[in-house]
């Protein structure tokens, strides 16, 4: 089942439950991913790994206007933003850690120097499209690049 179909199913299951808040925020959700398929020139289906983005920019936005909403007095509402995204966290796959993506990141460079290939500042490109492909979402990609810099240094 795609994460798209188990959104859907969700909203069944809220609709039953009577769960507003995560009725609300799954459909909000489909929403924007009914708009991102819709746009463009062409219509797309999106992927796992698209919605897992859209997913985790959602989550983001919520947890940014939390932020504001705590800083403008406003605890309810704010309150109210992280549970959405707390809702909408609990489709996104689990995240590594740092010394599981160090360990990703260490694991792929020794495959590509046993596969003949000299490894140096210049072929970060060749170390992180592998690393990036196995970490998919679950962990913050700029962090990823400072580790893979830091090994090829």
């Amino acid at each position: 089942m795609s994460l798209k179909e188990r959104l859907k199913d969700d909203v069944v299951a809220y609709m039953k439950a009577g769960n507003k808040t995560a009725l609300t925020t799954v459909r909000n959700v489909l929403g924007e991913i009914n708009t991102r398929e819709k746009s463009g020139k062409a219509p797309v289906e999106l992927d796992d790994a698209q919605v897992t983005s859209l997913l985790q920019k959602e989550a983001a936005k919520r947890r940014d206007t939390a932020r504001i909403y705590i800083e403008a007095g406003e605890a309810e509402r704010a309150t109210a933003e992280v549970a959405e995204a707390e809702i909408i966290e609990a489709y996104l796959p689990k995240a590594l850690t740092r010394p599981e993506v160090e360990a990703i990141v260490d694991e792929t460079i020794s495959v590509l120097k046993a596969d003949g290939q000299e490894l140096s500042m210049r072929s970060i490109g060749v170390v992180m499209k592998p690393v990036t492909a196995k970490v998919a979402g679950r962990f913050d990609g700029k962090t990823v690049s400072e580790i893979v810099r830091s090994r090829l240094a």
